[in-house]
């Protein structure tokens, strides 16, 4: 006699979660986070909406979620600040990484999107803060308080603000689209911060 087997409901949510997801993502790269509806998420996803309702609030909560699943394995605020002795070219090295994140097509439609629904959407904006960039900022201040120690870095600078010397005319650069993003430009935004304005000799 065959053995007749119970559906796996959680494989089959866990199937459904991830279709979301894909849409989500897909989505806003090709029409754009305004034209995306929880609609063609499902449609594009083959579940009914109200599946999605029952998950999440929102679009912009279906698309963080989504986005945090796709970063997670390659995001540098997951993985360890290098620390080789040379705050110079660990901090280079980061911060050429992040410009490649931030105009890789997968990474940066997303990125923008939540940016722009985060203004708007005091939670969404809080969760895209504590989860997306905080992890991030950390590691960098960490690094500094290194540097710090080892007497590579003034001991009495605030190593967060220090950080916003870093990754803030970056970002502005990247949101506003003025001039291109490239590593040259956030090498000198290293030596910039490192050695302030002052001629050196």
């Amino acid at each position: 006699m065959a053995e007749t087997r119970t559906p796996d409901a959680n494989r089959r949510s866990e199937r459904s979660r991830r279709a979301i997801y894909e849409a989500a993502l897909a989505l806003v790269a090709e029409v754009g986070y305004g034209r995306t509806t929880i609609e063609g998420i499902a449609t594009r996803a083959g579940v009914g909406k109200q599946t999605i309702y029952r998950w999440w609030p929102s679009k912009a909560a279906v698309l963080l979620e989504a986005f945090l699943d796709l970063v997670a394995p390659a995001d540098p605020a997951h993985g360890a600040f290098p620390d080789t002795g040379d705050l110079e070219a660990d901090l280079k090295t980061v911060l050429r990484a992040s410009v490649d994140e931030l105009t890789d097509p997968r990474y940066e439609g997303p990125t923008r999107a939540l940016t722009a629904a985060g203004i708007v959407d005091e939670k969404v904006g809080a969760e895209f803060l504590e989860k997306l960039l905080e992890p991030g900022l950390r590691l960098y201040t960490e690094r500094l308080r290194s540097a710090q120690s080892a007497g590579d870095a003034d001991p009495g600078i605030d190593p967060r603000i220090a950080v916003e010397l870093l990754v803030g005319p970056l970002l502005h650069r990247w949101l506003l689209r003025t001039l291109p993003l490239t590593h040259d430009y956030t090498d000198r935004l290293v030596e910039y911060a490192l050695y302030g304005l002052r001629p050196r000799g």
